[in-house]
């Protein structure tokens, strides 16, 4: 079971995402398929589970007691927790 997220891809246009993943709130299986396919990070359903559990992971709601994710607000978190790709010049670093 994974913790953290493992980035497998490049990303992609929503165009371009299986219908099933075109609609408005996705649930958590779905969530995680739409993370791979459109941030490339691969997190496994019961790690969005143990997430929404301890107060991390991407917002959701619940509809009968089923979570729900909106892409929108994915896309949202995944934006906010990537870190902005740091260079280190080895020079710098030796001094």
């Amino acid at each position: 079971m994974m913790d953290g997220p493992a980035v497998v891809g490049p990303h992609r246009d929503e165009t371009t995402l299986p219908a099933r993943l075109r609609k408005p709130r996705l649930r958590r299986t779905e969530a995680a398929e739409y993370l791979e396919l459109r941030h490339g990070i691969r997190i496994a359903p019961a790690t969005l589970a143990k997430w929404a559990c301890v107060g991390r992971g991407p917002p959701y709601g619940k509809l009968y007691g089923s979570p729900f994710y909106e892409p929108a607000a994915i896309d949202a978190w995944v934006a906010a927790e990537l870190a902005p790709v740091a260079r280190v010049n080895v020079k710098d670093k030796a001094a």
